[in-house]
């Protein structure tokens, strides 16, 4: 029983202290790519799962009228599928982060739009998370409320920029988690 016990303290312990150093301590500055990473990092995670969760033969999956209450007028014509949502913020990582950073992707961006498998539409996707990780890294204090030239309306600096790449993913995540709702699949993260 003893053994146990201590088993189990020396766990606690352990997992205590590594959630200890994968946190800044409370009241002490992180740097701009750290708190900029540990959000991109969440919804890494969450969308990662989302994606990998729906079946490869749902991939064309898109809401239709036929999903809602007879007669509810809509329009649907436009509608990404789940491979198209997951393909669009692939291109809008590279895109964003891009600008964030000035490196230049080494992937052909364009070609992405085009994907429907889903082992591709995983690549892509966990390649262009890559990418805006790398990206992020650059962000230091010196640069990261630095006003930069972007096609994203309002007043823009690396910072918020990156900001929006974070929001723009999670906008498109809960679509995706409605679309794997609307296929009788619990998103990974809601199974926590």
């Amino acid at each position: 029983m003893h053994i146990v016990k201590l088993a189990t303290c020396c766990v606690l312990t352990v997992g205590a202290l590594v959630a200890t150093a994968q946190a800044p301590a409370v009241g002490s500055t992180a740097t701009p790519a750290a708190a900029f990473d540990s959000q991109l990092t969440l919804i890494e995670g969450e969308m990662m799962g989302a994606v990998k969760a729906m079946p490869a033969d749902k991939f064309a999956f898109a809401p239709s009228a036929a999903v809602f209450v007879p007669g509810q007028k809509t329009e649907f014509a436009t509608v990404r599928t789940f491979a198209q949502q997951a393909t669009h913020v692939a291109e809008a990582n590279y895109f964003f982060y891009q600008i964030v950073s000035g490196i230049k992707p080494d992937v052909d961006v364009k070609g992405i739009e085009k994907l429907t498998a889903k082992d591709d539409v995983v690549v892509a996707l966990a390649g262009s998370f890559a990418f805006a990780h790398k990206a992020i890294a650059t962000l230091t204090p010196a640069n990261a409320f630095e006003v930069i030239k972007s096609p994203e309306p309002g007043f823009q600096t690396r910072a918020t920029l990156a900001s929006f790449g974070v929001s723009h993913a999670f906008d498109h995540y809960g679509q995706m988690v409605e679309y794997l709702r609307m296929n009788g699949i619990v998103p990974p993260a809601s199974a926590k």
